[in-house]
Order: C-alpha cells, then structure tokens, then sequence
C-alpha cells in the first residue's frame, strides 16, 4: 500500500474512532444515545474494513477467482450471524424468552426478514441461471 492509500485508511480510522468516541461521551455524559452517531460510527467502520480487506473503500475493481470466493463465503456468513446478532439483541431488548411477550414488532420483522432474505435472493438468483 503506497503512502496514499495508507493515509486515507488511517483517517478512516480516525473518523471512526472520533464518531464512536463522541457517541461514548453523550452516552457517558448526558445519558442520551444518538442514533445518528451510531449509524455513522458503523457507517465509517465498514469504510475502513473494506479499506484493510480491499485497499479501497468500496472493495476492489476488479476481482480475480479467489476474490469472488471471499465475497461470496464471507457474504453468507454474515447474513447468519446478522440472523443471530438480530435474534440476541431482540430477546435481550425486550427482556423476554417468549415470542407471545414480544411488544417490538419493527425489530420481530427485521428478526423474520433475516430468516427470508437469504433464501429469497437465492431463489431469485437460481433464476438467472435455470
């Protein structure tokens, strides 16, 4: 990685940890959270992921064999541990182990979206090639 490069990722760093820094302060501080800065604090995260993963922000260009095969592997991966981390952090917000004592029901939608969207875009995909 040239000098450049390095440097962006460096202040990719940076932002992220200044974003999630502020967000900790008003969270220590005032006792508020801001969503906003959650948002941007993981927004600036996945920007400097892709800069260590890639050496780009937005993942490389041009992918060879052994690119799409991470893409691929880590795709499926994280859409089960987005399945997961969705179902742990809406059993602990509410509190409950019962789906009946449930009140968030924007939260138990996204839960069930996870479950779907992985085998609905493998359908739709098998489309294209069948």
């Amino acid at each position: 990685m040239n000098k450049s490069k390095r440097f962006i990722a460096f202040l990719t760093f940076i932002v992220f940890v200044v974003i999630a820094g502020y967000t900790f302060y008003e969270w220590i501080r005032f006792g508020t959270i801001n969503g906003s800065s959650i948002f941007f604090s993981f927004l600036a995260l996945s920007y400097f992921l892709n800069w260590i993963t890639w050496g780009e922000v937005e993942g490389r260009g041009e992918k060879d064999e052994l690119d799409v095969h991470i893409k691929t592997q880590s795709t499926r991966i994280s859409c089960f541990v987005l399945m997961f981390l969705s179902g742990l952090i809406l059993f602990v917000s509410d509190g409950v182990t019962d789906l009946k004592d449930i009140d968030n029901y924007p939260l138990l939608i996204v839960v069930g979206l996870t479950f779907v969207t992985l085998p609905m875009t493998e359908f739709i995909y098998s489309k294209k090639y069948k």
